[in-house]
């Protein structure tokens, strides 16, 4: 029987706010808590908090924030080192796990070094490769060096992919392990298919729904996905095409495609059924670690098409259960959807092999292969501790 352990989770990111950080956060921190362990969050101040407590609920540690430019609602949290010092000499955890690259994870890293708390670090988001959409490409090496020196400083470096495992060993960094990511199989659903939501689309029975979830930014290749929809449309005049979402792109590419439905964020239920209820996901991004929405969508029982990376690669085998395309094949990948949508009864079969894949990718796996390397931090760190004791008293 394992001991509980008190597990303090330092991330600039958490729900309510949407994205693929904040989800794996929340399925992360209810895992281990439902596995006994005592679970302790640090998080900057988002605009839904409020009140006389300022808005921290229980078990919640909350700092001040600035707003990130391009990313409404989102804040990085400041590097608040001096309070997190005070915070962990009072309340010491038994490790500290930096899901955040930003300055309260660098702040949570420097902090737990000076107790000689056991860390572990998550490699959740590509900002080197974020950085070459934003006119920033001349930072992308000095930034991939700062991420690399941030994650070897810790105890293990937790990615999603054995992929971008083998790719950031050959980029210098040392301790990494894979722990993959689960998908919610009971909200995500096939059996949330809505004929009510697909008429408010002006779907006919057989007219392709093609979706795409996920940010509107150009760092997902947002242009791609358009290019596909127009190009099935022409192929196919009775399509629907459908992008649930929010981003720095939505008012401008709203205006310019009125052709296309522009239905703003969803999230739980009400997503699960936009998923259910559309037949064909469009996903070309190539910035992602993981890519949540491709597993989501897969248990909707909707047949993928994206490039050969991240999710797409782990799980979709290509004439079986989805469609990959061969990276940066930006017309095969156009191609490989307007096919795909003139099949329904091949998208019908892709779906179903697609939900069957997806029923093996539980969060209990996910939250047991943590929970064991977390253990196994801890063990390594209490070893090398008692042989420099003993080598100390040996002089």
């Amino acid at each position: 029987m394992r001991p509980a352990l008190h597990i303090t989770v330092v991330t600039e990111t958490y729900p309510p706010e949407i994205n693929g950080v904040a989800n794996t956060m929340r399925h992360l921190v209810a895992g281990l808590a439902v596995r006994g362990h005592q679970l302790h969050v640090v998080r900057p101040r988002q605009g839904t908090d409020s009140g006389s407590s300022g808005g921290a609920r229980t078990g919640e540690t909350l700092v001040p924030g600035l707003p990130i430019p391009g990313y409404r609602g989102l804040r990085f949290g400041l590097p608040v080192f001096a309070c997190l010092r005070r915070l962990w000499q009072v309340q010491r955890p038994d490790l500290i796990y930096i899901a955040t690259e930003g300055p309260l994870g660098h702040a949570a890293l420097k902090a737990a070094e000076a107790h000689a708390i056991p860390t572990a670090t998550g490699f959740h988001t590509q900002f080197e490769q974020y950085s070459r959409h934003y006119g920033l490409g001349l930072l992308a090496q000095p930034i991939a060096r700062s991420l690399r020196s941030f994650h070897n400083r810790s105890d293990v470096t937790l990615i999603p992919t054995t992929e971008l495992r083998d790719r950031l060993r050959s980029q210098g960094y040392t301790r990494v392990q894979v722990f993959g990511r689960g998908v919610d199989t009971l909200l995500f659903s096939p059996r949330r298919r809505r004929a009510l939501l697909r008429a408010q689309w002006d779907c006919g029975p057989n007219a392709p729904t093609l979706l795409y979830v996920g940010r509107l930014a150009v760092e997902k290749n947002i242009t791609l996905v358009l290019d596909s929809f127009i190009a099935t449309q022409a192929a196919l005049p009775n399509t629907r095409c459908l992008l649930v979402g929010d981003g720095p792109e939505w008012s401008r590419l709203s205006r310019a495609f009125p052709q296309f439905q522009f239905v703003g964020a969803k999230v739980g239920v009400e997503l699960a059924e936009h998923y259910a209820s559309a037949d064909l996901f469009v996903f070309p991004s190539l910035t992602e670690t993981f890519g949540n929405v491709v597993p989501e969508a897969m248990a909707s029982g909707l047949t993928v098409v994206a490039f050969d990376a991240a999710a797409a690669h782990n799980y979709i085998r290509t004439g079986e259960n989805g469609i990959t395309v061969y990276p940066y094949d930006d017309q095969t990948f156009v191609n490989a959807v307007v096919a795909a949508a003139q099949d329904m009864k091949c998208l019908f079969h892709y779906g179903s092999k697609a939900r069957a894949t997806a029923e093996t990718l539980g969060w209990d796996h996910v939250i047991d292969t943590v929970e064991k390397c977390l253990f196994d931090v801890i063990q390594r760190r209490a070893t090398a501790a008692e042989g420099e004791r003993l080598a100390l008293t040996s002089q």
